[in-house]
């Protein structure tokens, strides 16, 4: 299972202090757990073709596992509190589901 998360961030954050998080914090915590294969985080620089500025600033890619594993993870204390971190910067972030065709 793959999750995608689509986000920018609220009004008024420090973007280096939220990328310095996520290179310190986020990422290293996420790629930690057991039942995730895989996490990266981009910063998106522009749509393909136009000079449009993109819908999002950044996105996330979990490769996950095991969802039950990862069910169990996210409701652990230590993710909770990268979780709620995440939200400090995060406005509205949107977590799709996602299959393989």
């Amino acid at each position: 299972m793959r999750i995608v998360v689509l986000f920018n961030l609220k009004p008024g954050t420090d973007v280096a202090a939220y990328e310095k998080w996520a290179r310190t914090t986020d990422i290293p915590g996420v790629r930690a757990l057991r039942s995730v294969a895989d996490f990266q985080v981009y910063r998106t620089t522009g749509v393909l073709g136009t000079d449009a500025k993109p819908p999002y600033s950044y996105i996330e890619v979990i490769d996950v596992a095991d969802m039950n594993a990862f069910g169990a993870d996210v409701g652990s204390e230590a993710v909770q509190k990268v979780a709620a971190q995440f939200q400090q910067f995060a406005d509205n972030p949107q977590f799709i589901l996602t299959q393989a065709l």
